[in-house]
């Protein structure tokens, strides 16, 4: 029961963090925000014993995606410009998708459900093979190591790719070709 209400907690936080984060006009603020934002995710991902996905969201969401909007903010003005433009359109949608989220959710199974489907095939064969398939005695390290060895890759190439994209548009806007000429 007091998990319930923490998680209700942090979901109530992370609403309220969103709407602070709207309506900021400073972007300095909207960035420290939305690193809170990741932070708070991360929390409730350790919560519900996703530490894997809460490690990366904390090291990605709230670390590096934090210090490259920082980052950016040297080539944005110190202020949002106030549009008057009707928003009506986006919270409709907003509301719209996150009901269609809501409602999709109560087709999963529950938390722990040992009926679940990742219960009846993939977990008891990685609970199983895991230490004679690769001799790693810690289920998680072998199952993020060598079954999803190839996920894991990717996520860090696509991670690096959208660093390295990053740095480069925000390069200082020197041609080096012409320094050295």
């Amino acid at each position: 029961m007091a998990e319930f209400f923490i998680n209700g907690f942090l979901v109530f936080l992370l609403a309220v963090i969103a709407i602070v984060a709207i309506q900021s006009i400073k972007v300095f603020s909207t960035v420290m925000l939305a690193g809170a934002y990741s932070l708070i995710s991360a929390i409730i991902f350790v919560s519900l014993d996703a530490v894997d996905v809460a490690f990366t969201e904390a090291a990605v969401g709230a670390g590096l995606s934090t210090v490259l909007y920082i980052a950016a903010m040297k080539h944005l003005p110190k202020r949002e410009k106030v549009v008057n433009d009707n928003t009506f359109f986006a919270l409709v949608v907003c509301l719209v998708v996150g009901c269609l989220l809501v409602w999709a959710s109560f087709d999963l199974p529950q938390i722990g459900d040992p009926m679940a489907p990742i219960h009846q095939h993939v977990g008891p064969y990685y609970i199983t093979n895991t230490k004679t398939d690769m001799g790693i005695p810690n289920l998680v390290t072998g199952v993020l190591a060598s079954y999803r060895g190839y996920d894991t890759l990717g996520e860090t190439v696509v991670i690096f790719t959208a660093g390295l994209g990053v740095l480069l548009l925000l390069g200082d806007g020197r041609n080096n070709r012409d320094e050295n000429e």
